[in-house]
Order: structure tokens, then sequence, then C-alpha cells
């Protein structure tokens, strides 16, 4: 059976890893030492909407706050009249009044300032929150381990664990290098990217180990590089059609979903590179072979061969 090879992705792994590598250590990096612009969903403080008359001048809002003493986050929202203020927890100040001094400050510039709506997010509910985003990804990376394990092999769970924590670190990096405010929408699209990046990752697999099964005389990696090869075009046309639906929504879907689109953006690159080159590069580095994906040999089989041996 003459095989034939379009592109020599696991001849390349080498380059790849070193490439992920330095993305992960920038990526943790920048967690450690400058960390994440939390959103009040996690620290606390007060969400404010208004709407003006007419277009709102957000440069001009954002220094009327600063001038009045807030240290507040202005955003449009939705529309060129509605405006998002994100206030940090205010110590000593009671909330209320809060609220009633930004709009009191906002309608010393402009007359027919109106208030749409006012949250609290306290900051016990913020790192309520945080630690209970975190145990689900946790246990979400670990059902993920247990599945992969018992539907392939386990060294083909390692692997989708690698590129799903590789994707994981990659996304959450870029929101610590950018400085864009991490949110609980972000969270969610995090939570989404681990899906996708999971089923693409699983669509490789499958045809990873029936090649194994199929090609009995081609080496390890190069069954590997069929598999990717053969699949290939699925996972492109996927990611497409995925990237266009979220483009889409970070332009016309409005600031409220600006960052879960960002994010779905991001990881959906990340993890159609992950598909190609972690996962299948990690099953190479941990030494899959052919003979542990064989079925179990039959009793009366191995009685019979145990019988011709002299």
């Amino acid at each position: 059976m003459q095989i034939t090879k379009h592109i020599n992705f696991m001849g390349k792994r080498k380059i790849a890893m070193i490439f992920s590598a330095a993305l992960i250590l920038l990526s943790v990096g920048s967690l450690v030492f400058k960390g994440l612009n939390l959103g009040v969903d996690f620290t606390g403080g007060t969400v404010i909407q208004v709407g003006y008359p007419g277009n709102a001048n957000i440069p001009e809002i954002r220094e009327t706050l600063k001038e009045a003493g807030y240290d507040a986050a202005v955003q449009p929202f939705g529309t060129a009249q509605d405006v998002l203020i994100r206030l940090p927890e205010q110590t000593g100040i009671d909330r209320a009044k809060v609220s009633d001094n930004v709009l009191k400050t906002l309608r010393e510039t402009t007359a027919g300032v109106e208030m749409r709506r006012v949250e609290f997010v306290g900051p016990q509910i913020g790192d309520e929150l945080r630690d209970q985003g975190g145990i689900a990804m946790l246990l979400a990376l670990a059902g993920i381990l247990i599945y992969i394990a018992l539907r392939f092999e386990f060294r083909f769970a390692v692997g989708s664990i690698v590129a799903l924590v590789h994707d994981v670190i990659l996304t959450i990096g870029f929101f610590s290098i950018t400085g864009i405010e991490f949110d609980l929408t972000i969270l969610a699209a995090v939570l989404a990217i681990i899906g996708y990046s999971l089923n693409d990752t699983i669509v490789v697999f499958d045809r990873i180990r029936e090649n194994f099964l199929k090609l009995r005389k081609a080496e390890t990696d190069e069954s590997v590089d069929i598999s990717i090869n053969e699949t290939l075009s699925r996972t492109l046309v996927t990611s497409f059609t995925t990237l266009l639906v979220l483009v889409s929504l970070f332009v016309f879907g409005g600031e409220i979903i600006h960052g879960f689109s960002i994010a779905m953006i991001v990881g959906i690159i990340v993890g159609t590179y992950s598909s190609i080159y972690v996962a299948s590069s990690s099953l190479l580095a941990m030494g899959v072979t052919r003979e542990a994906l064989l079925p179990p040999a039959k009793d009366d089989e191995l009685d019979e061969e145990l019988d011709a041996i002299p």
C-alpha cells in the first residue's frame, strides 16, 4: 500500500514544542509577576450603567470620574448613549451613596444623565466565584482524563490533558499580558475552550488509533502524520467556521461579550494548533506503540500458542 504524506507535521514537532514552551513560560511569567486584571465579579465592587441624552464621550467621562477621585473603568455598552462604569470596592463608604455620588458627578458636566441599573458584588462573593471557577476547571480536566483513559489508553489521556492545560495557560496568559479585564464571561469561555479543544483532539486520536491498527508497516510518527493529514481539512473547516461566528459576535455583539469573543477566538486558534502538534507530539514523547492498542488475545488462541511451544 502506497502511503503519501502531505505535510510532515511530526518532523517539525521539536520546533513546535520549543515554541509552545516559550509561550507557556511567557504566560506563566506574566501571571506570576503581573497577574490578571480581575473584574468586579471576582474582586467585588459596583457596576453602574448610565444613559446619556446624546452620544457619550468616554474619555471625558473617564477624566471626570478620575478628577472626582474614582478609579473607574468606563466603556460603551451596546449603544453610543449607554455607558458601563465599573468601580472597585469602596471601603468605608455606603454602596448606595457610591452610585448616587457617581450620578451626581456626571450630571455636573452633562445634564440629563439617567441611571439605568446598579449592581453590587461583595469581595466575599468574588472570592467564592473565583474558587468555584477554579474547582470547576479542575473537575473538568479530571473527568476528561478518566474518559480518555477508558476510551483510548492512558498515554492518550495524558496527551489530551497536556494539550488542554497548554490551551488554558496560553488563553489566560493572553489576558494577563494584554491587561484585558478577566470576568465571569471569560471564565465561561475558558471552560468552553476545554470542550472544543477536547473534541478536536479526540477526532485526531480516533484516526491515529485506526491507522495504528491499519497501517502496520508504517512507523509510529508516520502513522501520526498520516492521521493528522487525513483529519486536517475537517479541523481547519471547523475552526474557520467557528471563528467566523466569533468574529461576528465581537464586531456586532456589543461590548458586553467582547471579552468572551476574544477569549474564544484565542482559544480556537491555540486549540487547533495544540490538536495538531501538542497532543500528537505528546504521544510520541511518551512512546505510545501499536501493541498498546491491540485487543487482548482470546484465551483459546493463547492456549493454542502455548501448546505449539515444544
